[in-house]
């Protein structure tokens, strides 16, 4: 299992480089990276989140989909948006509503480099728009209002403390 980086660390707040290999490499951290997703309980997960400064992110949805996103761009979204609970796992523990476009067309590379184009709605365009912000250092917590914010990074640093408390015990 890949350690998954935590707020505060600085790689979750850089934007991420271009995809250029397409190698044995990509495909091996792309299969450990869905072992981390399955461990940790989650739904997406993008390479700034495991230290790797690159543009890509994985997708594994309850229902069984599984699908990887290289080099990706959203070329569209719906005008029509909804509110949803968002969690990360780079902030476990804390959830809060983030009103995001419930439709998008994102253009992307598989691992093998071919390159497709796929219409998301529902949950898959949520976890897209949410993996795709981590590749610009942009995380859940900056689509909501500084009281939001504040409140969410606060239940958060107390869970860590505690957490923190709990493991010298």
């Amino acid at each position: 299992m890949l350690d998954i980086c935590k707020l505060g660390e600085e790689v979750l707040r850089e934007k991420c480089t271009k995809v250029t290999k397409f190698d044995d490499a990509l495909r091996i951290l792309l299969d450990a990276m869905y072992e981390t997703l399955e461990e940790a309980d989650g739904i997406g997960l993008a390479a700034p989140q495991i230290g790797v400064n690159q543009r890509f992110f994985i997708v594994s949805l309850p229902d069984g989909t599984q699908r990887e996103f290289i080099n990706p761009e959203i070329t569209g979204t719906s005008v029509e948006t909804n509110p949803y609970e968002e969690g990360c796992l780079s902030l476990p523990g804390v959830y809060h509503d983030v009103e995001r476009p419930s439709k998008v067309i994102i253009k992307a590379q598989k691992a093998n480099g071919e390159e497709f184009t796929l219409k998301a709605s529902g949950l898959m365009a949520r976890v897209i728009q949410h993996e795709n912000d981590h590749l610009d250092g942009v995380l859940f917590i900056d689509h909501l209002n500084d009281r939001d914010r504040e409140k969410v990074v606060h239940e958060y640093n107390k869970r860590q403390n505690r957490q923190r408390r709990g493991k010298r015990n």
